[in-house]
């Protein structure tokens, strides 16, 4: 959970109005496109350095401060709301929503009976019309007075039907946004037609959104967090219901009209009765973000009941019942200084970013992953660029995509290696992940490393130091050489004794008797590691069977698919003299309690009862979460 952001200091009176000036800017790229120059880390301390300036000089207030409007009073619309399409106001911690409640009753007159607790997304709050059941226009939140007509994006949001499950007359309002999966093909489809990736999914929502004219079409996703009568004045049944349901009642009438919710992912929107349970609903929702397939920035929590809401009323820019509580940024811009070339323990050549220093959720981040050269140009990356940064589940920093409207014209290309980074050697560049043609051999102890991990054979006492040792010292060139190690040159080494070296020969005499899972994953083929290595193991039985097996036999095993089988295969052609090395040294090759394939009984064969059948499965698999159409 997030601390209150420090507030940007301003000096004087041109500081500020530079400050005001600079959050309009930004306020309006983020509203209408979502290209702005700031994150929102950033903004956020902007604009309270801002209210701070403000607080104490209250003459110099300008007329175009950002403080106080909807969407920074940067963004007007040509279609009227029915009723104000208003922002939220945020607090940044657990103290900052004690104070904000606290508030709240008091100007209620008596504590809040009922909380709604939800995931505030990340995307673009709109306003969906329903006449008789069917959907006739969408409008952005635009000022909160007025948005942009998007009708032309009908058809192109999922989540948000053409027509409900009754024919009511309503508004239904929620944000737009795109999932994981559909900000990766809206990313694919602009690249290939105009060669420049979105910055991040918001903006690629927000500038599909409001895209008429595109060559391509891009999905996006609709969850819904309001309803209320269309028009205000309606005096049917159901606007009578809409005026007087409680906020988590309304969002099942929203649910039961068709239209997507967040109550079919684990961010579910609950209710509490006492500020502890909503502090332990937010914890949940913030320990749950890094693997949601769409983003959000912060939990809004509200007053659930309508006469509470009704009482409380509205400032000119925000609901006074509701409030933001923000997470803290899990991405920012920052710049691309160089890009690394290093090679890892299976002779992969793999890029790392060096970038100006940017505190990202909580860390100082300076290098982030790039995943080879094809990622490199498909995203159009070059040297000086600013960068969207984010962590990848919270912890690897990632870089997204260039902000190309940021570029000065300095900027400079990447340079790929033409020799091994490492040795100097030929580069493979057949795949798109390039190789040192010498592969393990080119990185020897990173690869030895790996193999002795906990993780696969645990030989304990045998780390970096001593590794480097043994090679250095020509007595191993892989890590079936250790099994053949004797006491004497062991001894040999700097500081090995007696008792530590008669460790060493022990836990390397144990790694012996591990089972196949263990062996199979201590070889480090790509694209497998400790879950696969087990399915492996399991599958085939022993080392010969896996050996033995053709693309097809390796695709059977769960999780495999044509590609990575293919690279197994040929992998494992390749560690063939590595294998026959662990396999003259005693090393087990069998899997505990599995029977191999070609060991089965004719009788045990004869008893399956699909035997010779092809098998046809028609009809459609019920995604994870039904409402979300990412995984669909």
């Amino acid at each position: 959970m997030s601390d209150a952001p420090h507030a940007t200091p301003l000096a004087d009176q041109a500081a500020y109005a530079e400050a005001v000036a600079a959050a309009v800017a930004a306020a309006a790229a983020y509203y209408t496109d979502g290209s702005s120059p700031l994150d929102d880390d950033a903004y956020d301390r902007l604009v309270r350095g801002i209210e701070a300036y403000e607080a104490a000089h209250p003459q110099q207030v300008l007329p175009g401060t950002p403080t106080g409007k909807v969407a920074g009073g940067a963004v007007v619309g040509d279609v009227p709301h029915t009723v104000p399409m208003l922002s939220l106001d945020n607090v940044f911690s657990a103290a900052d929503l004690v104070s904000w409640a606290a508030g709240l009753e008091r100007r209620l007159g008596h504590p809040v009976a009922r909380w709604s607790v939800e995931p505030k997304l990340d995307g673009l709050a709109v306003s969906a019309r329903y006449r008789a059941g069917r959907l006739t226009q969408l409008v952005t939140r635009g000022d909160g007075v007025a948005g942009e007509d998007v009708s032309h994006a009908i058809g192109t949001v999922l989540g948000l039907p053409a027509t409900l499950t009754e024919p009511v007359t309503v508004e239904i309002r929620g944000e737009v946004l795109m999932t994981a999966t559909q900000f990766e093909a809206a990313n694919a489809a602009r690249t290939a037609h105009d060669g420049v990736p979105f910055a991040n999914a918001r903006s690629a929502a927000a500038g599909t959104l409001r895209a008429r004219e595109r060559a391509y079409k891009c999905e996006m996703t609709f969850f819904g967090y309001g309803a209320l009568p269309f028009p205000p004045d309606d005096d049917s049944e159901l606007a009578g219901r809409l005026r007087v349901l409680a906020h988590s009642e309304l969002m099942d009438l929203v649910a039961a009209l068709g239209v997507a919710t967040t109550a079919a992912t684990p961010v579910a929107g609950t209710t509490a009765t006492t500020l502890d349970e909503i502090q332990a609903r937010i914890g949940e929702i913030a320990a749950l973000r890094a693997e949601l397939p769409f983003g959000i920035d912060g939990i809004v929590v509200k007053a659930d009941l309508a006469a509470d809401q009704e009482r409380a009323g509205f400032s000119s820019r925000a609901p006074r019942w509701a409030t933001a509580y923000k997470l803290p940024a899990t991405e920012k811009i920052t710049k691309l200084l160089a890009v690394e070339w290093n090679v890892g323990r299976t002779g992969v050549i793999a890029p790392r970013a060096v970038l100006e220093p940017v505190r990202l959720d909580g860390s100082l981040v300076t290098y982030a992953t790039l995943h080879n050269p094809a990622d490199i140009t498909r995203r159009g990356l070059m040297l000086g660029d600013s960068v969207t940064v984010y962590k990848a589940g919270d912890v690897i920093p990632r870089i997204e995509a260039p902000v190309v409207h940021l570029r000065t014209g300095d900027e400079q290309p990447i340079a790929f290696p033409e020799l091994c980074p490492r040795c100097n050697g030929e580069i493979d560049t057949s795949q798109e992940r390039w190789r040192c043609v010498r592969g393990r051999a080119c990185h020897a102890v990173a690869s030895i490393s790996y193999a002795v991990g906990r993780d696969q054979l645990d030989i304990e006492g045998l780390g970096g130091t001593r590794i480097v040792q043994l090679v250095e010292a020509g007595l191993i060139a892989d890590f079936a050489d250790l099994f053949t190690l004797t006491r004497d040159q062991i001894l040999g080494l700097d500081r090995m004794a007696d008792i530590s070296t008669d460790n060493l020969l022990a836990a390397i005499a144990k790694a012996k008797e591990k089972p196949l899972n263990k062996v199979f994953c201590a070889l480090g083929v790509r694209g497998t590691g400790r879950s696969m290595s087990r399915r492996i193991a399991r599958h085939f039985g022993t080392m010969e069977a896996i050996r033995a097996a053709d693309v097809a036999g390796v695709q059977a095993v769960e999780g495999i698919g044509p590609e990575k089988a293919a690279v197994m295969v040929e992998e494992l052609a390749e560690l063939a003299p590595l294998v026959e090395k662990l396999v003259v040294a005693g090393v087990n090759m069998t899997e505990p309690g599995v029977t191999p394939p070609d060991e089965t009984s004719p009788a045990e064969t004869s008893a399956l009862p699909l035997l010779g059948m092809s098998v046809v499965v028609t009809g459609s698999m019920a995604a994870r979460w039904p409402s979300c159409p990412e995984i669909r």
